[in-house]
C-alpha cells in the first residue's frame, strides 16, 4: 500500500522540531537522520517507500522499479571525514541515495550512486574501514555520485 507522504510529511516535521528541541538541550542527536532522509528522498525524488525492514533497499522509483537504498547524513561540521551508514553489497539493490540534511534536518542536496560504482569503489584496495565495513566518507560518496536535487 502506497505511503500517504502528506500525514507523513506532517509526522516527520514534528520529529524534526523535537529533535531540534532535543539537541538545543543536551548537545546529542535524537536519532532520526535516517527516517528523515527517507521520507525526504521519497518525497523529492517521487519514490515509493519499501514495507519495512525490507532488506537492502528503502524505496522503489515508480518509473522503472529499481530498488533504492537510502543513507543520511546531518552536516553540522565542515568534517570531510563523515561517513555514511553501511552499504551492504550482499543484499538487492540498484542505486544508493545520500540524503544530506542541515542542523535543522532539512534537505539540502541528494546524490544518487549505481550500484556498480559503489561495488568499485568499496572494493578497492587500501581501507579497511571502506573493504570490510562497506563504509564510505561523504565526499567520496559525492565523487561518485549525481547531484539528484
Amino acid at each position: 500500500m502506497p505511503t500517504n507522504l502528506k500525514e507523513l510529511g506532517h509526522l516527520v516535521n514534528q520529529a524534526k522540531s523535537l529533535a531540534k528541541d532535543y539537541r538545543s538541550l543536551t548537545d546529542r542527536p535524537l536519532g532520526i537522520t535516517g527516517e528523515v532522509a527517507e521520507y525526504e528522498a521519497a518525497r523529492l525524488l517521487k519514490l515509493e517507500l519499501a514495507d519495512v525492514r525490507q532488506a537492502g533497499y528503502d524505496a522503489v522509483r515508480k518509473n522503472d522499479g529499481a530498488k533504492i537504498q537510502i543513507k543520511g547524513r546531518c552536516v553540522i561540521t565542515k568534517n570531510p571525514g563523515q561517513r555514511i551508514g553501511r552499504i551492504q553489497l550482499d543484499k538487492v539493490w540498484d542505486y544508493v541515495v545520500l540524503v544530506l540534511l542541515d542542523q535543522d534536518f532539512e534537505p539540502t542536496e541528494i546524490y544518487q550512486a549505481d550500484r556498480k560504482s559503489l561495488e568499485a569503489a568499496l572494493k578497492k584496495p587500501g581501507s579497511k574501514a571502506r573493504n570490510e565495513r562497506g563504509a564510505l566518507s561523504v565526499s567520496k560518496f559525492k565523487s561518485i555520485g549525481k547531484l539528484k536535487w
